[in-house]
């Protein structure tokens, strides 16, 4: 059994788009990747001392367990140069987060679905918006275009494509 997922893909180190095309490539070994969203260039929230990020949103298709995604989501990210070791929020070359894994709930210290800040965030939102409108956050019972609408006016988010 398949369960359709949206990931969120970011990177702002390096060549942006390259990184985005070379994991959205990579996530393939974890399931069909059904949907790509344009990219996305985004202001960096938090920690605003760094270079804007490329971002955008991804339909994946897999048979994997969230854990069993999340696992190869960070061997991904590892076999691309991401290094956690590094500022919390700051520069990265790669980082893809799940959002929504069907109408599934996860809380547990490593993982958590749907994404806790993703109804926060315009630089998830907007890229999903694209793909996606429709999709159910299971927690908030709102849509992604009903969370997007939600959000203050803030972080600039502009759509470029795909480069």
């Amino acid at each position: 059994m398949h369960t359709l997922v949206y990931l969120s893909l970011g990177s702002n180190v390096g060549d942006r788009a390259g990184n985005l095309k070379t994991a959205i490539h990579q996530l393939e070994a974890l399931g069909k990747v059904s949907e790509i969203s344009s990219f996305y260039e985004t202001e960096p929230m938090e920690f605003t001392a760094q270079p804007w990020f490329l971002n955008c949103a991804v339909a994946l298709e897999t048979g994997a367990t969230p854990q069993q995604l999340l696992a190869g989501i960070l061997a991904i990210e590892k076999k691309m140069g991401r290094q956690r070791d590094g500022q919390q929020k700051g520069p990265r070359i790669l980082d893809i987060d799940i959002v929504l894994f069907g109408d599934v709930v996860v809380a547990t210290d490593g993982l958590t679905i749907p994404h806790q800040a993703m109804h926060q965030r315009r630089f998830v939102l907007e890229p999903l918006v694209e793909i996606a409108p429709e999709a159910y956050h299971p927690v908030l019972k709102r849509t992604v275009r009903e969370l997007r609408d939600a959000l203050p006016a803030g972080q600039a988010v502009r759509g470029i494509g795909q480069e």
